[in-house]
């Protein structure tokens, strides 16, 4: 029976942590903003945008910009697999601000390719990206579709699949 308690311990901190955070979407100002970052994020469109976007503009780097891109791209479909995998429910306890893609809440689409532009593109100066992302998986939390734990893995999943791309997307020479 204790071991059984214990396991409980981290769902029920994901619960709270959401319940505390999603209630700062009760001010207008807040949930307008979580729920256009929600818009912007879906299929990854904000970050694949950001880095065609970068390809024009320098051309010296261009390759290295649709690499991160293609990186982007790929970790939010390595996503999709895992979520297909594990097939968590999304939160029911707390009334969502926003319509999602799909049912499954493990790992954030959302924050993986977040947390995949933010190492890509901010590893080519693109210094407004990181903190964008953190406000980007942070939104998930406020309009109450993903628990925590969906995004802490979702980030972790995309600054790891870009982190192993580096090398690749650079050209083989290191920016850091």
């Amino acid at each position: 029976m204790d071991h059984h308690d214990h396991h409980d311990d981290r769902p029920d901190l994901d619960h709270r942590i959401l319940t505390a955070v999603h209630a700062r979407g009760a001010a207008p100002s807040v949930a307008a903003a979580a729920r256009a970052l929600s818009l912007a994020g879906e299929h990854g469109a904000l970050w694949l945008a950001a880095g065609l976007a970068g390809a024009a503009v320098d051309r010296e780097r261009r390759g290295a910009w649709l690499r991160g891109t293609a990186l982007t791209a790929g970790a939010h479909l390595a996503s999709m697999g895992v979520k297909r995998l594990v097939r968590r429910p999304r939160p029911g306890h707390v009334e969502p601000l926003v319509r999602t893609a799909g049912r499954h809440s493990f790992p954030s689409s959302h924050a993986t390719s977040a947390a995949a532009a933010a190492v890509a593109f901010g590893a080519l100066g693109a210094h407004v990206v990181p903190p964008l992302a953190a406000a980007m998986c942070l939104s998930r939390l406020v309009v109450g579709v993903h628990y925590p734990s969906d995004v802490a893995a979702g980030a972790a999943l995309g600054a790891m699949t870009a982190r192993l791309g580096a090398r690749w997307m650079t050209g083989g020479r290191d920016h850091g």
